[in-house]
């Protein structure tokens, strides 16, 4: 006879981690976000170059490998902030790319308010159904070695029309991110916030990034 009491006391248990989890996710995430806007408005400011850039990029994706090893560790909050300034600091050659343009002010904040509006519905969703993602998986791995190929054979070739498919799939991809990253937690796959917080960070600035190419070359005149 299965003990009632025994399994509603583990259920509220479980439910009270994920709702721990959740909100230290979203409350390290709005942060994260937060500094990531300072250090790319900083980013603007100082006019980067290319090989600032890539610096910048390569010193992400250092520290993201890193943040991963130091998630269960108190360090692991300091490389979260330390990957999410550097990936700030890298969009603002971005960002002074379109800022350039007649327009650039309201692309900006068009590429902002169509990312936020895509992630609180996507995450909303989510978050209220409980529905499980996880077997977009494959799906979503598989559609980013694709993009991550068209990409890196599109710099050889630079073809307008492919950039824009790779930034239109890109959108698609994050957008099914958010709904996976999003359940997981929600349905206790991933228990560590700071992981969490890192994943939704990547779908935010790739979507946001994607969305920008999307609404620059539709006003490129």
């Amino acid at each position: 006879m299965i003990d009632q009491t025994n399994t509603s006391t583990f259920e509220r248990e479980r439910l009270l981690s994920t709702n721990k989890v959740l909100r230290n996710t979203y409350s390290l995430l709005a942060m994260t976000l937060a500094f990531s806007a300072i250090t790319a408005f900083i980013s603007t400011q100082m006019q980067m170059g290319f090989i600032g850039y890539i610096v910048c990029l390569v010193g992400a994706f250092i520290s993201l490998f890193v943040v991963q090893k130091k998630a269960d560790t108190a360090q692991g909050l300091i490389w979260a902030f330390i990957f999410t300034g550097l990936m700030g600091m890298a969009l603002g050659p971005i960002l002074n790319r379109y800022l350039a343009m007649s327009n650039g002010g309201e692309i900006v904040m068009q590429a902002l308010g169509g990312t936020a509006l895509i992630f609180f519905g996507l995450s909303a969703y989510a978050l209220t159904t409980k529905k499980d993602f996880s077997y977009m998986a494959g799906f979503l791995t598989v559609g980013m070695l694709v993009v991550v190929v068209a990409a890196i054979a599109n710099i050889f070739f630079a073809i307008p029309a492919v950039s824009l498919a790779i930034s239109s799939a890109v959108v698609l991809l994050m957008s099914g991110f958010i709904l996976f990253d999003t359940s997981r937690i929600v349905n206790g796959g991933e228990t560590n916030y700071i992981r969490a917080t890192v994943s939704l960070y990547l779908n935010i600035y790739n979507l946001f990034v994607s969305l920008l190419q999307l609404i620059g070359f539709a006003n490129d005149d």
